[in-house]
């Protein structure tokens, strides 16, 4: 099991940018994919950027992301610091929410399914 610790919400101006921090611990050896994903109220949770391995013998990783944060979110990991990031510039109210990081076992997990370690969330709120 990996235990997912996330950091850096906050309330923010559109236009603004905050950068969103992981820190794993545990069985982080196991993680075939690590990820960021985002709950509004009301709303599904939803993928927002995943890094995924190419093989258990391979540093050499996949970057994916929505569509509505393409250009303007970065994912990365510091794997000295077995810490995710998640870089996020010229925020708008739409991107209010409970932001999650989570980690998954399994080569090929994209989608929030497939994700089995979940940290306890950070809210980020953007005004208008």
């Amino acid at each position: 099991q990996v235990q997912l610790v996330e950091s850096g919400g906050g309330l923010v101006q559109a236009g603004g940018s905050l950068r969103l921090s992981c820190a794993a611990s545990g069985r982080t050896f196991s993680s075939a994919a690590m990820g960021w994903f985002r709950q509004a109220p009301g709303k599904e949770r939803e993928v927002v950027a995943v890094l995924r391995w190419r093989n258990s013998n391979s540093n050499i990783y996949y970057a994916a992301y929505a569509d509505s944060v393409k250009g303007r979110f970065t994912i990365s990991r510091d794997n000295a610091k077995n810490t995710l990031y998640l870089q996020m510039n010229s925020l708008q109210p739409e991107d209010t929410a409970v932001y999650y990081c989570a980690s998954a076992t399994e080569f090929g997990a994209s989608q929030v399914a497939d994700f089995g370690s979940w940290g306890q969330g950070t809210q980020v709120t953007v005004s208008s």
